[in-house]
Formats: structure tokens, C-alpha cells, sequence
């Protein structure tokens, strides 16, 4: 039988790290998306493309110490634990080696932001583009696509199984009337992301976050756990997702965790705040959406206001309206509807333990006080994307129940199990972004390897 492709890569977000890296390596690839709109509809358009790249050099001239052992251990500390310690370090030992290949190879101006502290991270290594949007990093990526004639791109085309083939894979494809077509390939990439689209499943294991606002991509439907499982695949870390407390409830738009980590607090509809914000956006989530109404105001300053501004989602939330100002206090309460003499105690509060004179009585270390004319933005919990899926190796290729790789299967992102552990708890900024990319680039010099040297697909 004659091969078609040496991959077929399901999903056009990260997955395009396997097809421009295969094609660098020699490869011809297939990139096959369902989505007609998935430029400005997938999670990796939808991001703020962060990139831990822990040992890079970006941080060397920043004058920053990190390493992969550094970074492995912030992952233990923030899962406690119940990370996948096998694909952890595989991620961790490829994060430089990605992000500097990013700029060097597919020419996207990295930078390293070091002007805030992401929450969990010993010390700055989340990468990222001018402007920290997602569509920058996808466009970039779709740049580099175009120019490689070895790479062909086909949407919509819903891949809706993989089936053996004597030398590899075929890939069978769907169009939206319904029409199927068949693709041999010496192996399938499934990058389709997660299931946070697909309510049942979402019900079924994240109960919790189940009635908050799905923010990711629709076609997150679950197909790469339907395929893997077709072909024996073993699943893991299903109740592992990541979620964020602060989407704009008027612009439906993500405002930066930024306003928190610089002294930003978040308050309820009584005015009160009710936790630590800063143990991390993904978490408090949940928090958030136990409280009265399930929303909440996010309340900072001047300063702040012009700190978050380095942002995209922040600058349309503001452009939307969203972003409220008061000249003081009892401005601020009567504008977000909180009784005015608890919403002055929090203030003062947050004023005296930046001062120094009092400890916060949730454990909240950093902090400083806001000064008038605050600024508010009301919030609801959202569900970004899932963290559980198919279990995978260091090469990113999925495993069976036994612990073996499934022949000429890789997974990457949303449709692998992640590094989050359980819940939403382990997760930490960029490591939603970083198996969708890193996975993807493991997949493609794996093949590439295995494609040259037959043995190197046995290890």
C-alpha cells in the first residue's frame, strides 16, 4: 500500500508545531481541522501564548537562574505530587529547546515578561509574544505553514477514525455533508484538544465547574478519547482541568490575572473578599463560583490599570466597556452594587498588610494598596480546556492499557493526559499551552527518528 503522508496531524492549533517541525526533519504532513473558523476558534488562538522554557536563553540574558530540575519541582509543589513525572520531565527538558526553536526556526518574537510573577513559578519562565494573545502565536504558526511546501492544510475535515494500515495509519476523514475519505499515513498526531465542549462528559468527571462558562474551543469535543479508545488507548487525569476566575461577565473576555499579582483582590457581591487570590487563577475558579451568584468583581487601581494594558484580552475588555472607575470607596460601592462600609474594611485590610501591620487574614503574602480611582470588572468562573486524555510516553506517543505505545499514534494538548494532576490545583500558567506545543514537537522528531532507523520506533 502506498503511503499518502508520513503524518496526518488532527487539529490546527499546537499540532502545527508537529507539522512545521516533521517538515523541517523531512516529513510530509497533513494538518486536517473540523473547524472552518478555527484561526480565531481553537485554544491555542484563544490563549495568551505562554511558554514556560525553563533554562532558556531569553532568561540568561534576563539575568534569570532556572533549570527543567527547577521547574519540575514548582510542578510537584502546585499538584502536590500527582503529576505524570515521566512527561513533566520530558516537557521540562524540551521548554528551552522550544521556545528558542520558535524564534530561531518559525521566527516569532519571543519575549520573556518579567514584570510580574506568574502564581506557582519560582521565577519568571512563562515565554510569550508582543501583545500575549494567542491569535499572534497561531497566526505566526500558520505563517510558517504556508511557506513549507511539504505541509497541506485541509478544513473543515473532522478526523473521525484511525484504522491500521500494512506500513502505518489511515486516517479516515470527514466533510461536513458527510462524506468520508481515507488517508494512509505512517502515523496520526491527535491534537483536537480536549472535551470541554461536550457537556456530558464535562458534567461526568468536573462536576464542580460544570455550570461555569465553557471559554474554549466548540469542536472540543472529545474525539481523541473516542479514537484512542477505539484502539485500546489508556485515559488518565480526567477530572484535571484548567479554569480561570476572571472573565469579563459584560465582554465575555478573559482580564489578565496580571490585575491580581499586582495587588489586585476580588471581592464578592457583599463587597467581602473570600480567599487568597494569588494561589492561582485555575483554582479559584471554583472558589468564585461557590459564591452568591456564582460572580464576583475584580477591584484594583490606576497603576494596575496601565500594568494590564501589555495585555490584548485586557485592552478589548477595556475596549468593550467593561473596565468600571470610581474616584473612591463609596464610589466604587455604589458602582458594583457592595455595601460601601465592608467594601472600605477590605481596602483598609489590604492597605494594612501591605503596610506591614497586620497579616492577611487569608495568608495572601503579596500585596500592596490600591489607591483611588480604583477600577472594578465584574467576573464569572469560566472552564478554559480539560487536562486529562490519553496517556502518553516522553516521545508523546499514546500508550494501551498495558503501558505499550499504540503503533503510529501520538496525542498532544488537550487530547493527552497533561502535567496538572488532579483538579484544577495543579495547574500553572503556560502548562496548558506547553503539552499542546511540546507534545507536538516530541511527536514529529520522534517519527522523524523512527522513520530514518525502524528500531527507534521500539523505544
Amino acid at each position: 500500500m502506498t503511503i499518502d503522508v508520513d503524518l496526518v496531524v488532527a487539529g490546527a492549533g499546537g499540532g502545527l508545531i508537529a507539522a512545521i517541525r516533521g517538515a523541517q526533519l523531512g516529513l510530509d504532513v497533513l494538518v486536517v481541522d473540523s473547524d472552518a473558523d478555527f484561526r480565531r476558534g481553537n485554544n491555542t488562538s484563544m490563549s495568551t501564548a505562554m511558554i514556560p522554557g525553563p533554562g532558556s536563553r531569553f532568561q540568561a540574558a534576563a539575568g534569570i537562574t532556572d533549570s527543567p530540575e527547577l521547574f519540575l519541582a514548582d510542578v510537584d509543589r502546585k499538584t502536590g505530587g500527582t503529576a505524570d513525572r515521566r512527561i513533566a520531565a520530558a516537557l521540562a527538558q524540551v521548554g528551552a529547546e522550544l521556545v528558542e526553536w520558535l524564534a530561531d526556526d518559525v521566527g516569532l518574537p519571543i519575549e520573556l515578561p518579567t514584570d510580574f510573577d506568574y502564581p506557582g513559578h519560582a521565577v519568571p519562565r512563562v515565554h510569550s509574544l508582543p501583545g500575549r494573545h494567542g491569535s499572534a502565536l497561531l497566526g505566526h504558526l500558520l505563517d510558517a505553514v504556508d511557506r513549507s511546501a511539504r505541509i497541506d492544510l485541509l478544513a473543515p475535515a473532522r478526523l473521525v477514525g484511525v484504522a491500521p494500515a500494512p506500513e502505518g495509519r489511515t486516517a479516515v476523514l470527514e466533510n461536513p455533508a458527510g462524506q468520508r475519505e481515507e488517508i494512509t499515513a505512517r502515523a496520526v498526531l491527535l491534537a483536537t484538544n480536549g472535551y470541554g465542549a461536550d457537556r456530558e462528559l464535562v458534567a461526568a468527571h468536573l462536576p464542580e465547574i460544570a455550570d461555569a462558562h465553557y471559554h474554549g474551543g466548540e469542536h472540543s469535543r472529545g474525539d481523541a478519547l473516542r479514537i484512542g479508545g477505539e484502539l485500546g488507548a489508556a485515559t488518565g487525569f480526567l477530572d484535571a482541568y484548567q479554569g480561570h476566575a476572571a472573565l469579563s461577565a459584560a465582554a465575555r473576555t478573559l482580564v489578565t490575572w496580571t490585575a491580581v499579582m499586582h495587588g489586585g483582590a476580588v471581592v464578592d457581591s457583599g463587597g467581602t473578599r473570600f480567599g487568597d487570590e494569588t494561589t492561582g487563577y485555575s483554582e479559584y475558579a471554583a472558589v468564585l463560583a461557590g459564591r452568591p451568584g456564582g460572580r464576583g468583581w475584580l477591584v484594583f487601581d490606576e497603576r494596575i490599570d496601565g500594568l494590564c494594558r501589555a495585555f490584548g484580552d485586557y485592552r478589548d475588555v477595556l475596549a468593550a466597556g467593561a473596565v468600571r472607575r470610581a474616584d473612591d470607596p463609596a464610589g466604587l460601592a455604589e458602582l458594583i452594587g457592595a455595601p460601601a462600609a465592608a467594601l472600605e474594611r477590605e481596602l483598609a485590610d489590604l492597605a494594612d498588610v501591605a503596610a506591614g501591620t497586620r497579616a492577611d487574614r487569608f495568608g495572601r503574602a503579596a500585596t500592596t494598596a490600591l489607591h483611588p480611582p480604583y477600577h472594578a470588572v465584574e467576573i464569572v468562573p469560566a472552564l478554559f480546556h480539560t487536562q486529562g486524555g490519553l496517556l502518553v510516553d516522553e516521545h508523546a506517543r499514546v500508550l494501551d492499557t498495558a503501558g505499550e505505545p499504540v503503533p503510529g499514534l501520538y496525542a498532544s494538548g488537550g487530547a493527552a493526559a497533561g502535567i496538572s494532576g488532579r483538579g484544577a490545583a495543579g495547574y500553572l500558567a503556560g502548562n496548558g499551552l506547553l503539552p499542546a506545543l511540546g507534545l507536538a514537537y516530541l511527536a514529529a522528531g520522534h517519527l522523524a527518528r523512527s522513520t530514518r532507523n525502524p528500531s527507534e520506533g521500539a523505544r
